[in-house]
């Protein structure tokens, strides 16, 4: 019974581990108004201040808003293009997704 607890405290404690480092919402805005995805000292908010322009972006799949994520950070920031698996790469989409325009209720 005593093994078990202990157990279970350890397999809570990995899995609170594991979900910090997850890719989150926060880690995306972070990333998004960031200059170092570049190069020249700008970020993805030079050119999108506050996510402007990228309410359509939202509905996009995340294989199409991998490429375009990529095609920004390696044209105009002049960076490397991340690998479409990384916690960073799924941190921007979840950000760019939560600027899709909310429904009035």
């Amino acid at each position: 019974m005593k093994q078990t607890a202990i157990m279970l405290i350890l397999l809570a404690t990995a899995s609170l581990a594991l979900a910090d480092t997850g890719a989150s919402l926060a880690r995306g805005k972070e990333l998004f108004t960031s200059t170092q995805l570049g190069t020249n000292g700008r970020s993805c908010s030079s050119c999108h201040p506050d996510g402007k322009k990228l309410e359509k972006a939202a509905a996009y799949d995340e294989g199409d808003l991998e490429g375009i994520i990529n095609q920004c950070i390696t044209k105009p920031l002049k960076g490397q293009a991340l690998d479409p698996n990384s916690i960073e790469m799924k941190s921007l989409i979840l950000y760019i997704k939560s600027l899709a325009p909310r429904s009035p209720q």
